[in-house]
């Protein structure tokens, strides 16, 4: 079956072309379906011969909310996705005073194994089409009524490992014919897979890259962070500077506050020294309880942002969001995994 919803208004031209269809209706197709209609039939313009054509021949699954937790503390909205083979992904929709941003998944569980995050903890089982990412977008957008202009892949899953579909999305999610989301509107996430930083250094996309760093020092992050065995976090940084040096882009990284772990003036010291000269941005982040790991938030949040702030960095705390309702990427994932278990 062929998968539409992956696929450009050119190459959905080819798609209906050799259907025997004219020109036009590969650009009409395209609209609709980045309208979030939920069947062929919704396809009104289309005649009943074309839309019963395109039902027997191209895949067209819109997922399915299975689950739906609003915060009663700040309207933050998580869904849990239920895709055509069944597996689960999360989505999560903030809303900020510049706008609304949508968190989506990239793979359905990741095979990163970061010890204190709770999507890894079944490992990964496949990669998301270009069509499964954009449709976490469209549809979170169409359940909740309020529109997306901000997009990051910080959800379930490694981006970075699913590198290819992430690109094809970002062309859908960028098309004027589409949803239109500009690239300075989303961000993009890796735990430090440095041939994907390359990649996209080369692409020169102005998006916002996010790394999540964690520890500015091997022994710390090889402990937390398998990924650092491969890519050291000392490539990691010189990575991130050809970076910047090519696409002028200021890097984020990201930094979950963990007690006792990674929490130390000295390690706030050394990410001043390994970021000197390159602009960037330090996000603390705290730490969210995850049943299944060790790790506790940090007390000294504060005083290490403090410590950073007196190097010149910018270092900022993230707001806390959706604390009531599994906010922490791949707890509402695996808790349905655990009651499908228990049945």
């Amino acid at each position: 079956m062929t998968d539409l919803k992956s696929q450009t208004p050119e190459e959905l031209t080819k798609t209906l072309k050799a259907m025997g269809e004219p020109a036009f209706r590969g650009k009409q197709v395209f609209t609709w379906l980045h309208k979030g209609v939920g069947s062929f039939d919704e396809m009104t313009n289309l005649s009943k011969a074309l839309r019963e054509k395109l039902a027997g021949t191209c895949a067209f699954t819109p997922p399915k909310a299975v689950r739906k937790q609003v915060s009663k503390l700040d309207g933050t909205i998580k869904y849990l996705w239920e895709l055509a083979d069944g597996n689960c992904i999360e989505s999560v929709l903030m809303q900020y005073h510049h706008g609304n941003t949508v968190c989506i998944s990239s793979q359905v569980g990741c095979r990163m194994g970061c010890a204190f995050c709770a999507s890894t903890i079944a490992g990964k089982v496949r990669d998301l089409t270009p069509g499964e990412l954009l449709d976490q977008v469209i549809f979170t957008q169409k359940d909740s009524g309020l529109p997306i202009s901000n997009i990051v892949l910080m959800g379930i899953g490694e981006p970075m490992d699913n590198l290819d579909n992430v690109l094809k999305f970002l062309e859908l999610v960028n098309h004027p014919d589409g949803l239109n989301i500009g690239m300075r509107h989303i961000s993009l996430s890796t735990c430090g897979v440095i041939p994907g930083i390359e990649r996209l250094a080369e692409l020169g996309l102005q998006l916002t890259l996010s790394v999540s760093l964690h520890a500015p020092d091997g022994e710390t992050r090889s402990k937390i962070m398998p990924v650092n065995r491969a890519y050291p976090v000392e490539d990691l940084f010189a990575a991130c500077r050809r970076y910047f040096e090519r696409t002028g882009r200021r890097i984020s990284f990201e930094y979950a506050m963990i007690d006792g772990v990674n929490d130390h003036d000295w390690q706030a010291d050394l990410i001043a020294e390994k970021v000197r000269g390159m602009p960037g941005h330090v996000n603390l982040i705290p730490l969210n309880d995850v049943v299944e790991s060790p790790f506790k938030p940090s007390k000294r949040t504060a005083a290490f942002q403090k410590r950073l702030e007196t190097h010149g960095l910018t270092a900022t705390v993230r707001r806390s969001l959706g604390g009531d309702i599994d906010a922490s990427c791949g707890q509402l994932r695996r808790k349905a995994m655990e009651e499908q278990k228990g049945e």
